[in-house]
């Protein structure tokens, strides 16, 4: 199996944006990724659609439903996020969807800022091995792994994808 080319998965995933946000407009659409591969993303989406709103980020670590098991991430950054998340549009960016459980715990943490008029879920790549009820609005490429496959966005300059 292959890894589909990053810039083509990119672009792909840019031009769906840019067909939703045209197709669905909204006033304002506030830009989080989710850390650290959907703020790479996120980052890139802002500069090819010049979105003029800044991005933002948030960081799932506490909101982890396996927290108890795997305990804190050394790698804590913390969520970057205005104060109040009340009645904005958000494009909710992550890199891989695999399980549906990272947005699930993005989705728990942005609601802790208040509650968002619209959350659109933009994914890199789509994997399709769901626990959750949760799909991308817009998406760059799916791929189908093997169970026991997983893939890695490393960045952010250059982005690549790798196995592990």
């Amino acid at each position: 199996m292959h890894l589909p080319d990053i810039d083509a998965t990119c672009q792909a995933l840019s031009n769906q944006l840019q067909t939703y946000l045209e197709t669905y407009p909204h006033s304002n659409p506030m830009i989080i990724g989710i850390r650290t591969g959907g703020v790479w993303v996120a980052q890139h989406l802002i500069n090819t659609l010049n979105l003029p709103e800044p991005l933002y980020s948030v960081d799932i670590s506490f909101y982890r439903d396996d927290f108890n098991q795997k305990g804190l991430n050394p790698k804590v950054c913390g969520s970057e996020l205005p104060e109040s998340l009340e009645n904005r549009h958000i494009i909710l960016v992550d890199d891989v969807i695999m399980s549906g459980r990272t947005v699930r715990a993005a989705i728990n943490e942005l609601f802790d800022y208040g509650r968002p008029a619209s959350i659109t879920l933009a994914c890199l790549l789509d994997v399709g091995q769901r626990e959750l009820p949760i799909q991308p609005d817009v998406c760059g490429a799916k791929l189908a792994l093997q169970p026991d496959q997983l893939i890695k966005l490393s960045g952010p300059e250059p982005m690549t994808l790798n196995f592990v």
